[in-house]
């Protein structure tokens, strides 16, 4: 499922830079090339991951890729990382994510590509350094973004509060694609938030996270708690402006 979102945390800091992703009115973020990133699901008609484990795979994916070394400023030996610069461009522009659908002979082609696989308890979800929005490899661009739906056969158990966690709005209806992609945006927003000690010791410890969709009441109280929000832009199956996930990181706790 195709996703633009805006994202930004609650309530928005009049004082936010100019360029900041951190805004809703346009900005020079929409007049640079605009990138998206794409994710590819695993998806066998007779064997598909639950829902909660797809949003879950899918967030750590994204954090996974934000945290390369390949996708990296210069390393010790003055090396840059070969996705760096895309990431850059991708990062000053509109965060964009594509989450496309992909079984058999069409699943090893997208995994041949150079990107990286992260697996969850049963879903496998492959990441790609971004690409420009009208110059997707052939082998992502055939796959399906539509038909991504997926359930939880049961009930996904309960969110670690002393962990991260990704909740996402009750009253918000999504397909299983948006809700991965946006999945992604609250793990990158927690990403962005956090200190370079508090990211190393995230990703030493394996991108640990929880998917969870909180009461009404409990809703209301993280979109007020200056958690950071995400706010979708309203291209796909949602309005604009909807509050889609709050991104709650211990580490982001005031």
């Amino acid at each position: 499922m195709s996703t633009e979102s805006i994202p930004e945390p609650l309530p928005v800091s009049p004082e936010a830079p100019a360029g900041s992703p951190f805004r809703t009115e346009p900005t020079a973020r929409d007049e640079a090339p605009q990138f998206v990133l794409p994710l590819v699901v695993h998806l066998e008609k007779t064997d598909p991951p639950a829902r909660n484990d797809a949003l879950v795979t899918a967030a750590r994916a994204v954090l996974t890729i934000l945290s390369d070394p390949r996708s990296l400023g210069e390393d010790e030996g003055g090396a840059e990382g070969e996705w760096a610069q895309v990431m850059r461009d991708w990062q000053d522009a509109r965060i964009r994510k594509v989450v496309r659908r992909a079984r058999g002979a069409e699943w090893r082609k997208a995994s041949a590509l150079p990107g990286i696989t992260v697996t969850g308890e049963h879903a496998e979800v492959r990441v790609f350094p971004p690409v420009p929005l009208d110059g997707w490899p052939k082998e992502l661009a055939k796959l399906q973004v539509s038909g991504t739906d997926l359930d939880d056969p049961e009930a996904p158990f309960a969110p670690d509060p002393s962990g991260p966690v990704l909740w996402m709005n009750p009253d918000v209806a999504m397909s299983a694609g948006k809700a991965m992609a946006q999945a992604g945006h609250g793990a990158q927003l927690a990403w962005w938030e956090l200190s370079e000690t508090e990211r190393k010791a995230w990703r030493e410890a394996g991108f640990p996270l929880s998917v969870a969709t909180p009461d009404a009441a409990r809703w209301r109280e993280l979109t007020a708690s200056g958690l950071p929000v995400v706010r979708d832009a309203g291209f796909t199956e949602v309005a604009p402006g909807s509050c889609t996930v709050v991104a709650d990181h211990p580490a982001l706790r005031r």
